[in-house]
């Protein structure tokens, strides 16, 4: 199995920025698609980013252009750098191994156990 260990999050003000890291325990880059996802206070998960074993990115319409998703395989860690935010950002954010070409068939096998990002 893939383990997969958030850092980053916390509280920050509306137009501010913040970069959540992902690790895994594993090298298998070649085999998934990696994602981030959130959830808001109230509303169900959702998939925001995926970046494939190319660099192929997508994200979901709610943060195209304010969040980047990248990937730095010698460490192993997966980046959501999120700029611009606002208050609906307020989320818990988990990073995601799975397969799939992008967001719209993404199926997720592992996942991370969360990061809390506030903005306000």
């Amino acid at each position: 199995d893939v383990q997969l260990v958030e850092s980053g999050g916390g509280s920050v003000q509306p137009g501010g920025s913040l970069v959540l890291s992902c690790a895994a325990s594993k090298y298998q880059y070649s085999q998934y698609l990696m994602a981030w996802f959130r959830q808001r206070p109230g509303k169900e998960r959702e998939g925001i980013a995926t970046v494939d074993v190319d660099g192929s990115e997508s994200y979901a319409e709610a943060v195209k252009g304010r969040f980047t998703i990248s990937k730095d395989n010698a460490k192993k860690i997966i980046y959501l750098q999120m700029n611009n935010l606002n208050t609906d950002d307020t989320a818990t954010y988990t990073c995601a191994w799975g397969v799939g070409e992008n967001l719209a068939n993404l199926e997720p096998i592992y996942w991370g156990q969360g990061t809390q990002v506030t903005v306000s």
